[in-house]
């Protein structure tokens, strides 16, 4: 998105946060004046769908534009960043930006596209943890006794990751290192599925964001203090 762009649109959505009571049609006169898309870099359900949806849906009813949710997994994130690269820097294709973007640029000897070139930032939207979550079937209640299991069950624990070079592949691995464990990576499409398999037994550990998994960790605090 060019910088004038930019500009426009943080003050539009500035604006619309203090003036509430400006009616949907001033707002529609100037951007947006027609639907925006927001890629997400990964499958729906993880972190980044969520975001993006209440982000949308926020803007839609502030905007008084429809803003669509378009989720275009794969690679790590870079298919869908290379979408929005592609398209018309004209505003109405926006990037929902995650650290797995500032991963690629290191992770990818050759990439389509420069991402600090090609992607202007429009503004922070949001930050959260990551945690360690776990299987209920391994025999770990705290991280030195997840650590001291892994260490005597080499190669028979995987760890689930939202992808290849995502943040929770790379907190994974960072884990590993730091503890001196071995634990295979089982790469998904988005944080949705990985928690999923993760919740079946599939897999027995994760190390999600807390807007993918607090939900399930509530739950499983829930049954277990009942």
């Amino acid at each position: 998105m060019k910088l004038p762009h930019r500009r426009q649109f943080l003050h539009l959505v500035a604006g619309a946060a203090a003036l509430p009571a400006v009616t949907r049609t001033a707002w529609a006169q100037a951007y947006p004046s027609r639907p925006v898309r927001i890629i997400v870099t990964f499958a729906p359900a993880g972190s980044s769908d969520i975001v993006a949806r209440l982000i949308g849906q926020w803007l839609s009813e502030r905007l008084g534009q429809q803003f669509v949710i378009d989720n275009r997994p794969g690679g790590g994130g870079n298919i869908g960043t290379e979408v929005v690269v592609r398209a018309p820097a004209d505003g109405y294709t926006l990037l929902l930006a995650t650290g797995a973007n500032a991963i690629n640029a290191t992770l990818y000897d050759k990439l389509n596209f420069n991402f600090i070139r090609d992607i202007a930032p429009v503004g922070s939207v949001i930050r959260f943890p990551y945690v360690m979550v776990v299987n209920p079937s391994v025999p770990a209640k705290s991280v030195p006794e997840f650590i001291a299991y892994a260490k005597t069950s080499p190669d028979k624990i995987n760890y689930a990751s939202a992808g290849t070079g995502a943040p929770s592949h790379v907190t994974g691995e960072l884990f590993k290192m730091m503890a001196g464990v071995d634990m295979v990576h089982v790469p998904y499409r988005s944080a949705g599925p990985a928690i999923t398999d993760l919740l079946g037994g599939q897999v027995q550990v994760m190390f999600p964001t807390t807007v993918s998994s607090i939900g399930y960790i509530g739950l499983v605090g829930c049954a277990r203090s009942q």
